[in-house]
């Protein structure tokens, strides 16, 4: 890989150990892929940010770094493993939140914006058509590629935050053109009615795409938070970070339809539900907001629970961000979600929170957030909002 003459000095050290490490990880990474060179980023968006998921080999990695690195481009935090404001509320352990507010420290420290958040693009970090970034969490790498057309691949941790120390990625898989091009056709013949549908959807294509690019016809229209909700769950089931949605997603009018053709029926939408639904009716946990929940499904949660109340049985939470649900505040909707027995789970998610003992099931939205929580040992259902809400209040889905 050709570097040029200031790209040599930070691979010899001359700006310092994160400076340094970062080129060596980038030089491997670029050497493995084939590419060619160093590309600059618009943006960096670092997973790796629970403790539950560092331990203590992670954050003394991450203070090392910390001692001399400061990132030269907009970076962004995946979520952590708590609330790192109400972590007590959400039953977080005292010696947990020392480690992970540790972790933070770190961050805080390399000049990262401390955001935690799964949804960086409703909170500032938001990438132009076409500009190449480094992002590191599945959905939201999905959702760059695929809704806004900007170009990264699927970073690690530690590659997304080479990249922010050092401003550049490698040139290889998504930031090239001859490697954006879809190599599946899917027709989708049935409609989609709410948005665990389009989670069920992403189980269906993520399954036939087997880690292809679809490009996908038959669907009129789609809002921002229904594509969010699939490209959350075409990627945790199988397909590349990237499709095309004829007249809905940018750079779709370019692409044409490959040969090899599937078909998605209302079959398969209900097998989908199937293979993700546990036979469960007592439901311990109701979570909304994988990936975070954006104000407008946060006005919704909160006019269906209006005048309302949990069941004492059930915990209802919504994972979200700390600045979405500063809005909320204003709004008044955290107001009516909390005087039903709800709770706000900013900063983390129900994919990286130690939540492995505590709850036996749980009823989400999100056919990812089912993914894990059935890693953590819990029985899942996945429906639509009002479903949820009615688990919620009752403590039983019906």
């Amino acid at each position: 890989m050709y570097l040029t003459e200031r790209e040599q000095r930070m691979l010899s050290g001359e700006e310092g150990y994160a400076v340094r490490k970062s080129m060596e990880i980038l030089v491997a990474l670029g050497d493995i892929y084939g590419a060619d060179k160093l590309i600059r980023v618009g943006s960096v968006q670092v997973a790796g940010v629970s403790y539950h998921n560092l331990g203590d080999a992670g954050l003394e990695f991450l203070n090392e770094l910390a001692k001399d690195g400061k990132v030269k481009v907009l970076t962004t935090l995946n979520p952590a493993g708590m609330d790192l404001e109400n972590w007590r509320t959400l039953g977080i352990s005292d010696e947990f939140a020392v480690k992970q507010n540790l972790v933070i420290d770190a961050f805080r420290k390399m000049g990262i914006i401390t955001s935690c958040t799964c949804t960086p693009y409703f909170i500032g970090n938001l990438p132009r058509y076409g500009e190449h970034i480094a992002w590191s969490e599945s959905s939201a790498v999905t959702f760059a590629n695929s809704v806004i057309g900007a170009r990264t691949n699927r970073e690690g941790g530690p590659s997304a935050l080479a990249a922010a120390f050092v401003g550049m990625t490698p040139a290889y898989g998504l930031h090239l053109d001859e490697n954006r091009a879809p190599n599946i056709y899917v027709q989708v013949n049935v409609i989609l009615k709410t948005q665990s549908d389009w989670g069920a959807l992403g189980y269906s294509i993520g399954k036939k795409a087997e880690n292809r690019i679809p490009y996908i016809t038959g669907i009129k229209d789609a809002e921002v938070d229904e594509l969010k909700s699939f490209c959350a769950s075409v990627v945790t089931y199988g397909a590349q970070p990237l499709f095309y949605i004829k007249d809905i997603t940018p750079g779709s009018e370019t692409q044409s339809p490959p040969k090899e053709k599937v078909t998605i029926e209302e079959n398969d939408l209900k097998e989908a539900y199937e293979e993700i639904n546990d036979p469960v009716t007592d439901i311990e946990l109701v979570c909304i907001g994988c990936p975070h929940c954006s104000i407008k499904e946060i006005a919704e949660i909160a006019e269906l629970l209006k005048d309302r109340r949990i069941s004492l049985s059930t915990e209802f939470w919504v994972a979200t961000s700390r600045l979405v649900k500063q809005v909320a505040d204003k709004r008044g909707y955290t107001e009516i979600i909390e005087k039903a027995g709800g709770k706000f789970a900013c900063d983390t998610c129900m994919a990286v929170a130690p939540l492995k003992g505590r709850f036996k099931s749980v009823a989400t939205t999100s056919a990812k957030g089912c993914f894990y929580s059935r890693q953590n040992k819990m029985a899942t259902r996945m429906g639509s909002l009002r479903q949820c809400i009615e688990a919620a209040v009752s403590g039983k889905w019906n």
